[in-house]
Order: C-alpha cells, then sequence, then structure tokens
C-alpha cells in the first residue's frame, strides 16, 4: 500500500477554464522543481498531451466506469515516483453515467474519492458574485465523503467583482485559493471533438508558460501544493494492458493520434516494439510488423490527403492478405470504402471494409461502449467484453460487412456501431480502454 498525494481540478461545469488552470498548475509546479504526475479523470485523449507538455512527464487517465480495480490501480501506480500528483476532471465535478441508478457513476468525483485527492473548483464567477458561493456550497456538500480544498475564483471583471464574490465564499464558508481577472487570451483553440491537437498548437510552449505566470501572480501556489492529500491504495504493476501484436505498426500523425497513453505504455512494457508511421505523409507502414493499428483522429480533416494517399493504400491492402488490421473511430473510417467530407465530397479510402461514413450529414455520438466480441479483434477473443468510449460526428451511411461485436451504452442499450469484421481487418467506432477480462 502507498500514499499518493494530489489535487483534483473540477468545475460545475464544461468551458469554465479549468484546462487553462490545470496546464498552468503542472508548470508552476515544475518550475517549483516539483516532480508532477498528472492524470486526465474520465475518457479523453487530447488532455493528456497537453499535460505532458506543461510539465514533461506522460499524463494517463483514471476511469471508474471503464476501469477494474486493478487497471485503475496500476495506472495510479505512475504516480510512486512523484511529488504531487494534479488530475484535471471531465465535465461538471458529478457528471457521470446513471448505470443501474447510481448517479455519477464514471465522474471526477469518484477519482478523488478514491485517490483521496482533494478537489479544487475552478467557478467562472462573470455575471455573478455572492451567488457564487451557493454553487461553490453545492458542490462542497453535495457529497460530503468527497475531500474539498477550495476553489479558484475565474473571469472576475474588477477588484470590487473580487471582492464581492470573496465575501460571499467567505460567508459560505468555502476557501477561495485564487482569484483570476478576466483575459481573453486564455482560451484554448477548440474544434468540433474540444481542443485542438497539441502538436498541432502553434506555440503550445509559450502559451503554457503564460498561464503559469497569470497563475502565480493570481493564485496561491504553496497553499495548493499543501492541499494535497492521498489515501492508501493497494500498489498495481502487472495490470497494463499487453500488446496485441509484437511488432506493431501504429499510424501517427495529425489525422490519427488518438490513443489512451495507458494501452501505448503496457505494450511497451511488455516488449513490444511501436514502429509509428504517416499515413498523411504517405509512409507505409512497417513491412515486417505483425500488426497494422490506426487510430482515431481527425481523418474527415485529410480526405483527399488520405485518399491520394497511393503508397499508404496500397501497402495496407498487401498487409491485409496475411496479417491484422485494426482501426478505432477515424482508423476504422479509412479503412473503409469512402468517407464524406462536410462539404459532400466523396474520398475514397482504403476499401479493406465496406463502411461509407459521411460528415454531410452530421450525428453526433458520445458515450461509453460496452463490446462484446462476435470476432477476434487482435490481443482479443471471441467472447471477450470490452469497455470503451465512442465520440465522433460521422453518420454511416453503408456497413455491410459482418458485425464485430455487440455494442451497448452505459446503461445496456445496444447502439448500431457495431465495428466490422472482413477476413484479417477489424474496425470499431469505439476507442478501447480495457477488457473486462483482464480489469
Amino acid at each position: 500500500m502507498t500514499e499518493r498525494p494530489g489535487i483534483l481540478i473540477s468545475a460545475p461545469s464544461s468551458g469554465t477554464g479549468k484546462t487553462t488552470v490545470m496546464l498552468g498548475l503542472l508548470r508552476a509546479f515544475a518550475e517549483d522543481g516539483l516532480r508532477v504526475q498528472p492524470f486526465k479523470s474520465g475518457p479523453d485523449y487530447i488532455d493528456p498531451a497537453f499535460h505532458q507538455a506543461a510539465c514533461g512527464r506522460a499524463s494517463f487517465n483514471l476511469d471508474t466506469w471503464a476501469m477494474g480495480p486493478a487497471l485503475f490501480a496500476a495506472i495510479s501506480a505512475e504516480a510512486n515516483s512523484a511529488d504531487i500528483c494534479v488530475a484535471e476532471g471531465s465535465m461538471g465535478l458529478y457528471d457521470g453515467v446513471a448505470t443501474q441508478g447510481q448517479i455519477g457513476f464514471g465522474s471526477s468525483a469518484e477519482t478523488a474519492q478514491a485517490m483521496g485527492w482533494p478537489v479544487v473548483l475552478v467557478v467562472d464567477v462573470s455575471g455573478q458574485a455572492q451567488s457564487a458561493a451557493a454553487t461553490a456550497l453545492g458542490f462542497q456538500a453535495y457529497n460530503p465523503d468527497i475531500p474539498f480544498a477550495g476553489v479558484i475564483l475565474n473571469r472576475c471583471a474588477s477588484p470590487r467583482h473580487e471582492r464581492l464574490a470573496r465575501l460571499g465564499m467567505e460567508a459560505a464558508g468555502v476557501r477561495v485559493l485564487g482569484v483570476l481577472p478576466r483575459r481573453g487570451d486564455l482560451t484554448l483553440p477548440e474544434r468540433h471533438l474540444g481542443l485542438i491537437q497539441a502538436i498541432e498548437h502553434p506555440d503550445l510552449d509559450a502559451a503554457i508558460a503564460g498561464y503559469a505566470a497569470f497563475l502565480k501572480e493570481h493564485v496561491d501556489i504553496a497553499a495548493l501544493r499543501n492541499a494535497a492529500q492521498g489515501r492508501e491504495t493497494a500498489v498495481g504493476a502487472t495490470a497494463l494492458p499487453h500488446p496485441p501484436a509484437q511488432r506493431i505498426a501504429l499510424a501517427q500523425d495529425a489525422a490519427f493520434s488518438f490513443t489512451y497513453p495507458h494501452i501505448l505504455e503496457g505494450w511497451r512494457r511488455a516488449g513490444a516494439e511501436i514502429t509509428p508511421f504517416s499515413p498523411l505523409a504517405d509512409e507505409a507502414p512497417d513491412p515486417s510488423a505483425d500488426l497494422v493499428w490506426l487510430p482515431g483522429g481527425y481523418p474527415e480533416l485529410h480526405g483527399a490527403t488520405l485518399a491520394a494517399a497511393a503508397r499508404f493504400k496500397t501497402a495496407l491492402r498487401t498487409h491485409a492478405e496475411t496479417r491484422p488490421i485494426h482501426g478505432e473511430c477515424g482508423g476504422y473510417m479509412a479503412l473503409g470504402a469512402a468517407l464524406i467530407d462536410k462539404d459532400g465530397v466523396w474520398h475514397e479510402m482504403a476499401g479493406l471494409l465496406g463502411l461509407v461514413t459521411s460528415y454531410e450529414k452530421r450525428k453526433f455520438h458520445l458515450g461509453y461502449r460496452r463490446a462484446v466480441l462476435r470476432a477476434g479483434l487482435p490481443g482479443h477473443e471471441p467472447g471477450t467484453a470490452l469497455r470503451g468510449h465512442e465520440f465522433h460526428y460521422s453518420t454511416i451511411l453503408e456497413q455491410p460487412d459482418a458485425p464485430l461485436a455487440e455494442v451497448a451504452d452505459a446503461d445496456g442499450n445496444p447502439v448500431p456501431e457495431t465495428g466490422s469484421a472482413r477476413g484479417m481487418v477489424t474496425g470499431t467506432f469505439f476507442h478501447l480502454i480495457s477488457a473486462e477480462d483482464a480489469a
């Protein structure tokens, strides 16, 4: 058993500024000489790359819905050599699924409770003053078992506004850890799945340095460090996912980059050789690879480039004759017959599956997924139950291949995005997080 002191940065809702607070705090702690271990609570494959850029240490997801106790413990063990953990919540603090009537299952609050990390609530006080204290008090009192460090008041308009907001917090008995004045340049660029990718930010390091300086000026960094606590948890060391092959050719560029960090870390630690390649640069996967893996990403933004990538597509077809290929979400679309972009332009994809998807006819797909495999997927036998998360805006126009799995949402309701299997090629719309039999 070991104790991993930390804090969890959360908020009443999305859009309150918790990500910029998170990045600034990671950098501020790192500049003070601390070994900082970042985490992301919930299913997100974009934020961890920003966390790593902020403090130089790989960030990992912690997910109480999608991960069993052994995997959760193994990932939390990444903090064993750190001085402090800082986790970023998803959406609002108590937002989760309502599986079997359990409110907040998979929420950031559950992560905080499991790890014993006090919550730092980022409250947007624009348009209110003392009333913000009622919100903070409600979050503090909603579940008394959740440790609560205090609040950071964001987007404060003036010294008078700050004084009034502080008075409300003092009257409610809520500790104020900092007040951030309103600044229009603190918003990170976004697109339809949230933030742009870290590799796409024009000057990310300078932006994060600016966030850190801003926090140091307006937030009590020492108080935040002293607020860190943690409960004793079991030390996990062997439950990270096993690699589905020895040599894995992994697509990695601006179109394909969404893979959960613990998945790749598990593969590497088990001795798998991962060779990256870029479909956007028309690179072929390693011809000696046992498996080609195409992660999700933004292929819809690069349809013409992928359609013209003849070397990449030819190599995929050759590989699929004798060895497996798997695609997740965007990678699944790239393995299909065609992708139609938002302007209605048809782009020919690899054609290894019959899937045709369209962004001209947008449909929002979001949520946890539980999949019981009908066919084998690299690394997993038929009948295996997998847990993952789906998030995209594409519409399926054609899906003629055999379904890969029986897929349901977090409440057990069937969803039509079953994935596909044809020969040595498989694809899913959900991003794999864990296998239940290995959780």
